[in-house]
């Protein structure tokens, strides 16, 4: 298992993580039996968001004896009430719902205090304003929660987060699919949506978010990186073709910032899937080509970073250097030192192209390659 550091936390995470939501309704001997295999793969981190009493407290009894193995992300606002999931920022059941997860997980901390499910600007603006966010301060101020973090789905509300500087870690949802989705378009509506070649590829305030999130040491985990399981069926998937786990998780871990996928594991099986990843070779990652050849897929001309245009006579990392290129190009003016640096660093660089072009014809999505590296030279001169 390969780790990466979540943002400027200093914590270091298991780039496949537990996302626990399957879980619900699971006997505790099932419970047990994936967080058993999780920790045998070397997973070290762990969503729970659910607010059902009986799934947290299964949690808190598997992991038990091993509490210091675990990096959690516990949710503030994910209440039960009358036997049923209620999200709320009424303070009166935000507190004991908190409360109930330390004690059900049988610990008296957690990493990672995320803010639950924000998915409205005003709502954020409010939060960061009221009586929700001094009351996580104060959860920090006290060590029971090490870490501040956020889930949302809308890329305009990660983004207020990424530049509060409150926020140190996003749970947000990245895959190939709704990475098109334009932000006006509600996850509900994600799979009704045309994805067809009328687009013009990824939607730019998912592309800045993840930029912006790499320029400010802000981490992404990741939620939703199977979507629900569709992308894994061609008969549900917008493209018309099935990825497997291995691919959707090498997307989702190619974008800029993003530490680590929580995936909804079901069975101690559907943990060696992902884990499989650990493992894989390029061809067994390769989302790309099959993006590409898919009835629709909407990335043309789009760079995805995925590396298919590689080997460069220059030796250029021309994946690399578009990604670099793609966080400089984000912030007017001065390239981020940190970038700079990155960039300097490599072994060849934009400059170094000979503009002949031998890579676009291995590109499965048409990028105009010669003229991002003279675009990216201009750019870091």
């Amino acid at each position: 298992m390969r780790y990466r550091e979540l943002g400027r936390t200093g914590l270091e995470v298991s780039e496949i993580g537990f996302g626990a939501e399957w879980m619900e309704k699971k006997p505790a001997a099932e419970v047990k039996a994936v967080a058993d295999a999780c920790a045998a793969a070397g997973i070290n981190i762990l969503d729970c968001w659910m607010a059902n009493p009986e799934v947290r407290s299964s949690l808190g009894a598997a992991i038990a004896g091993d509490r210091d193995h675990w990096i959690i992300q516990g949710h503030i606002g994910s209440t039960w009430q009358d036997g049923q999931y209620v999200r709320t920022r009424d303070m009166g059941l935000v507190r004991p719902a908190f409360e109930d997860l330390l004690a059900r997980l049988g610990t008296d901390h957690v990493e990672l205090g995320m803010i639950h499910y924000v998915d409205d600007a005003d709502e954020f603006r409010a939060i960061m304003d009221g009586p929700f966010l001094a009351y996580v301060q104060k959860l920090k101020a006290a060590g029971t929660i090490r870490h501040v973090g956020l889930s949302t789905h809308r890329p305009d509300v990660a983004k207020l987060a990424a530049l509060s500087g409150q926020i140190e870690a996003i749970m947000f949802s990245v895959n190939p699919a709704f990475d098109l989705l334009p932000a006006t378009t509600s996850l509900d509506d994600a799979f009704t949506f045309d994805y067809d070649d009328a687009l013009v590829g990824m939607d730019p305030a998912r592309a800045e978010l993840y930029a912006l999130c790499e320029r400010e040491g802000v981490g992404l985990t990741v939620m939703k990186g199977y979507a629900g399981g569709r992308l894994l069926s061609a008969e549900a998937s917008p493209f018309g073709v099935a990825l497997t786990p291995v691919q959707c998780l090498h997307y989702a871990l190619t974008r800029p910032a993003v530490a680590s996928v929580m995936v909804g594991f079901d069975s101690p099986a559907h943990v060696a899937d992902a884990v499989a990843y650990e493992n894989a070779d390029e061809a067994a990652r390769d989302y790309a080509s099959v993006l590409a050849g898919a009835p629709s897929h909407a990335y043309f001309g789009q760079c995805t970073y995925c590396g298919h245009c590689a080997p460069c006579p220059s030796g250029i990392d021309i994946a690399m250097v578009n990604k670099l290129y793609d966080l400089a190009a984000l912030r007017e003016g001065d390239v981020p030192a940190s970038v700079r640096a990155h960039y300097e660093a490599l072994d060849a660089r934009a400059e170094d192209c000979i503009a002949c072009a031998d890579c676009e014809s291995r590109c499965p999505f048409g990028v105009p390659v010669a003229e991002r590296m003279a675009q990216a030279a201009e750019l870091f001169a």
